[in-house]
């Protein structure tokens, strides 16, 4: 039998019906994804690349991701088992099963729907309570409940409402992150991934409802990774980050892959591992191209790339990694860009691009750029800007222009104590205390450094 005949011959059949090319259908898919995902229909904004086409018409087609799984039915009007995929764990077309099974066989779809949206408020509220789903500080956000079962039920039932509040939950977080740091988010959100998991493992839902819960415990993993890393949990940050990339492989979420590997190269140059770094983000960009990112996603893999070379001294890389970025970014932003795309904006480049200066030596040109950056960044993004100012003073330092130094340490400081929270950030300023430190013949300078000694105790 040829290749071709032992192919996914249900897909084939109906791309053949539309007469349409593999490369032709991947763009027809991908501009229809980008219609669903401005109507709400999608979770995120999503592609389709050829090659990925290709390997849903293969003899072993992958099994899609829920958006991808919504595209297809809808482009063909037909369900997800008709055009030829079968779930993980189930050897014909046609069945749904529960991944990872729970004691309780799956409830139907009209089952999960039919609760009183009372009780359900209510069950949500007391699931939530019972596990201290709680915000992670004082005058944070509280987390979105999740589901529980019904009083004197023992079903743990999951329906459509409760993805919605677990998205919405992990999209809040990633925004308290932006600007008041991970250094109080990340126990909460340990908690919600913990509850999440008890879901996955204990509760009642369908298929598709099954696949959204791994995909959002796949980005929530991964986010959990990026708090403790600015909580200075490098450890624990690596075993997330780890996580994360080993659920992205297994369920061929190639945009989970992309974002966790950015991440663990950021980390990665932190720790001193700059060709690591190097390699993350070349991995990264690879998975990249399998569903055709956009040129935000771009834009921020090769700033990454760039941190890499500058931490090792390598200009001419460094600066052609930095060309990259710009150019990558100066084609705009796409409908097609993921949410965790979204804090790199201008100044935020801006500052990526400052701190590659500074590991190259170039302390002027650094504190132009960090200057510039500080200038630009929103209130949403404080936790960012604060950072930058901690960079900029470190920079001015370098250069011996203290009164700059002494002026973005204040700055930095009114963010902390207006609730910004970051090792990442205090450990930055630890460093310019000990370089103001030594300047004793200049009475701000001195000031500054016996301030600094008492937020960085």
């Amino acid at each position: 039998m040829s290749e071709a005949s032992r192919g996914n011959r249900h897909l084939k059949r109906e791309r053949q019906r539309v007469h349409l090319t593999q490369e032709e259908n991947a763009t027809a898919l991908t501009d229809l994804a980008a219609t669903m995902y401005e109507a709400g229909e999608l979770t995120r904004r999503t592609s389709v690349s050829p090659r990925q086409y290709r390997r849903w018409e293969s003899p072993t087609p992958p099994w899609p991701h829920p958006d991808h799984r919504k595209l297809l039915e809808r482009f063909y009007g037909r369900s997800i088992h008709e055009l030829g995929f079968t779930p993980p764990g189930v050897d014909s077309p046609g069945t749904i099963t529960v991944i990872e099974p729970a004691p309780a066989p799956p409830a139907a779809p009209t089952e999960v729907e039919i609760h009183d949206p009372v009780n359900r408020r209510k069950a949500l509220t007391t699931g939530a309570a019972a596990l201290g789903v709680t915000a992670a500080g004082a005058g944070l956000p509280w987390l979105s409940p999740t589901a529980a079962a019904e009083p004197g039920e023992s079903e743990l039932r999951v329906g459509n409402d409760d993805i919605d509040l677990l998205r919405t939950a992990a999209h809040d977080l990633d925004a308290i992150d932006q600007r008041f740091g991970g250094d109080r988010l990340w126990r909460g959100a340990r908690n919600q991934l913990m509850w999440l998991h008890h879901l996955i493992d204990q509760g009642s839902y369908t298929d598709p409802i099954g696949q959204e819960l791994h995909g959002i415990a796949g980005q929530l993993t991964t986010s959990l990774g990026w708090f403790c890393y600015d909580a200075d949990r490098q450890t624990e940050a690596r075993v997330y980050f780890s996580e994360a990339l080993n659920t992205a492989m297994l369920s061929g979420d190639d945009a989970l892959a992309t974002r966790t590997l950015s991440n663990m190269a950021r980390q990665s140059v932190d720790l001193g591992k700059a060709r690591e770094a190097i390699r993350f983000s070349r991995i990264a960009q690879a998975h990249a191209t399998e569903w055709s990112a956009p040129p935000r996603v771009g834009a921020l893999l090769a700033i990454r790339e760039a941190q890499g070379h500058a931490r090792l001294g390598d200009e001419i890389s460094a600066g052609n990694a930095i060309k990259r970025a710009w150019n990558h970014f100066e084609r705009g932003t796409s409908q097609r860009d993921p949410d965790w795309t979204t804090f790199l904006n201008e100044a935020e480049l801006t500052c990526l691009e400052g701190m590659c200066r500074i590991d190259l030596g170039q302390h002027r040109q650094s504190v132009k750029l960090l200057d510039h950056s500080a200038r630009l960044q929103d209130i949403e993004h404080s936790r960012n800007r604060g950072m930058c100012l901690a960079r900029l003073a470190y920079a001015a330092l370098q250069g011996r222009d203290l009164d700059h130094s002494v002026h973005a340490v204040s700055e930095s400081l009114r963010l902390i104590d207006g609730g910004m929270t970051s090792t990442r950030n205090r450990k930055q300023l630890t460093l310019v205390r000990n370089g103001l430190a030594l300047h004793r013949a200049h009475a701000p300078a001195r000031e500054m450094a016996e301030r600094l000694t008492e937020y960085t105790a």
